[in-house]
């Protein structure tokens, strides 16, 4: 039997230039083109199956048709999370340098798991790894990191490391605590991980929602006193609400008195670091026993890539290493590092090119540059918001994120009417499409949030934004 090219899933080299310039073509004219887009998208369930609506098809079609069809129907209803109106959630800024670098990834199908399977992808996640340990002041030789999928991940790695270093193969006893501004990432590990509802403590934060230290302190006291067993805490570098950073210093001091795990969730605001003033919010973070930090966040890296840093590599590989007979031929030497020993999964994509590529392109001091830039951009919108009549502060710009509402002096709007005039404003950007903007809630009030970490945002689109909310507020 003799298969054709159509059926060894291969095109001549002449259609794969053909195909491989239009796709680049394509990303080139959304790069160049991406701010003149609609930020957002909308469709609802039906509208998308009935676009989707073929069954699998048993004969080939023609490449191209294929490709226009995803250019124009798939790639159009997407959010544009690139787009400098993209305030909400954490935009995905992304870079064409970083983007090429998955594509050669995927081009050459690099599988990033072992030594024996590719000696330069792991070379390049150590030296990538390194880093990032340098930038946080953990030990070069005996720390060591790995990178995952996102910040979701490298939470779930963190905390089942903390388990196996903390308490072995018994956790019956075990406690972990994190604040209630912690990212829901990490609630989602610890359940997934084993724990019960009973051996977790969420901390309520103060005004400026931090951590709370005396109720940590209480909470921690109370439960060994009940016979169980404290062993990791989950401080937050950066929330997802609002920016703040807990005190890192108080925490660590804690943690190192009561003998407990200390992981820093800096999945949002690690990359601050960058900036003289994140820095100084960051004391502390040196001290942790793990870091999530989260590159296709502040990093500017598309989509997926997140990293979990260890003061000790050994943690890593003692939690995760198993011994196949299938695997026994590739085992290599000890500092051979097969990453698929350091985390959940086996088969990894080439992740840490993108991140190389993109430094070593830019260099660290235009990343230190648009990230210095964003934290100023959203203390000008605070400074605008403060001498509005119309607006008020809720949240103080902190690491790029302000939170704020409409509250026009002199109107006495109640609590209720402020909550639905918010909502509705939120509602109508968003069906606008100009500009994607949602709520949170802080203190029990819907507020409008803004996370400004895209260096294509100008005071520009910020202002024409809060135009267009103080015009469908008057309606």
């Amino acid at each position: 039997m003799i298969l054709t090219k159509t059926e060894k899933l291969e095109l001549t080299k002449e259609e794969m230039l053909d195909y491989g310039y239009k796709v680049v073509d394509s990303i080139v004219a959304h790069f160049d083109t991406q701010n003149e887009k609609f930020p957002v998208a909308t469709a609802s369930r039906k509208e998308m199956d009935s676009l989707f609506k073929d069954e699998v098809p048993e004969k080939p079609t023609d490449a191209n048709e294929v490709l226009d069809f995803v250019l124009q129907k798939v790639m159009t209803q997407s959010n544009v999370v690139s787009h400098p109106k993209s305030y909400s959630f954490v935009p995905g800024p992304s870079n064409f340098i970083s983007a090429m670098g998955d594509s050669l990834a995927s081009g050459f199908n690099i599988f990033s798991g072992g030594w024996a399977a590719s000696p330069a992808a792991a070379q390049m996640e150590i030296v990538a790894t390194n880093w990032l340990l340098k930038l946080y002041g953990f030990p070069i030789k005996r720390g060591g990191g790995i990178f995952t999928s996102g910040g979701s991940m490298a939470n779930f790695t963190a905390v089942a490391t903390a388990r196996k270093v903390k308490c072995g193969d018994d956790f019956s006893k075990a406690v972990i605590y994190l604040s209630d501004q912690a990212h829901s990432s990490n609630i989602k590990a610890i359940r997934v991980l084993g724990f019960s509802k009973e051996q977790i403590r969420i901390i309520p934060t103060d005004s400026e929602f931090k951590i709370g230290i005396n109720k940590l302190k209480n909470a921690i006291a109370k439960d060994k006193l009940e016979g169980l067993q404290p062993f990791c805490f989950i401080a937050s570098a950066g929330t997802t609400n609002t920016g703040t950073v807990d005190p890192l210093n108080e925490l660590a001091a804690i943690c190192k008195k009561e003998k407990i795990w200390f992981h820093i969730d800096a999945a949002y605001g690690g990359a601050a670091i960058l900036a003289k003033n994140g820095k100084q919010l960051l004391k502390g973070i040196e001290k942790a026993d793990s870091i999530t930090v989260d590159p296709h966040k502040w990093f500017f890296q598309p989509y997926e890539i997140g990293c979990l840093l260890v003061r000790n590599h050994k943690s890593l590989s003692g939690t995760f290493t198993e011994k196949p007979e299938y695997l026994r031929d590739i085992e290599g030497n000890e500092s051979e590092i097969n990453f698929y020993d350091h985390g959940i999964e086996l088969t990894r994509r080439f992740r840490a090119l993108k991140f190389y590529m993109s430094i070593k392109t830019f260099g660290l001091k235009a990343f230190r540059k648009a990230i210095t830039y964003n934290i100023k951009l959203a203390e000008e919108t605070e400074e605008y918001f403060r001498k509005s009549d119309k607006w008020e502060v809720v949240s103080p710009a902190t690491l790029a994120i302000i939170n704020f509402r409409y509250n026009p002096i002199g109107k006495n709007l109640n609590e209720k009417q402020l909550d639905k005039i918010n909502q509705l404003i939120s509602e109508k950007v968003v069906l606008s499409r100009k500009a994607l903007l949602v709520t949170t809630i802080l203190n029990k009030q819907v507020v409008l949030r803004m996370c400004l970490i895209n260096p294509r945002t100008t005071m520009e689109d910020v202002k024409s934004t809060l135009q267009l909310c103080e015009q469908f507020a008057q309606e």
